[in-house]
């Protein structure tokens, strides 16, 4: 068993994932701000990213190719829904910058503070596998 088969890093790692997909849809609606009728996007949060990673908590795996390689691992893909934000203008756009600029902060600080969590307990298990008097 390696140091990333750790529960506690698996989901960490799916932690991260999510919010990279989050930061790509709240940079698609940032795009599409001037798209008429274009209601933003947001992803479901799963409750448990254990869970998730394992298939539930609307993650699933795919393979959008024959012609591509399988995965070492899994890839997951998180579901989105309508997100519109608190005002739609006359075009049917309810994308406001400002409202996705908070978003995308926001998710910066929780990714943020997921990496130095991986890298706090990367820290910790080096030093406990460290050898004595070292």
């Amino acid at each position: 068993m390696g140091f990333t088969d750790l529960p506690l890093l698996s989901q960490i790692k799916g932690r991260l994932s999510w919010l990279d997909e989050r930061q790509r849809v709240i940079a698609q609606n940032v795009a599409n701000a001037d798209t008429p009728g274009y209601v933003g996007r947001d992803l479901n949060q799963p409750t448990d990213f254990a869970a998730a990673m394992r298939g539930g908590g609307g993650v699933t795996m795919i393979r959008t190719s024959a012609m591509h390689i399988a995965p070492a691992g899994h890839t997951a893909r998180f579901e989105t829904k309508s997100a519109p934000d608190s005002e739609t203008t006359l075009d049917g756009n309810s994308v406001v910058v400002e409202e996705q600029m908070l978003k995308m902060a926001e998710s910066r600080m929780a990714y943020d503070a997921a990496i130095g969590l991986y890298q706090k307990s990367m820290q910790m298990l080096r030093m406990a596998a460290r050898a004595p008097g070292r």
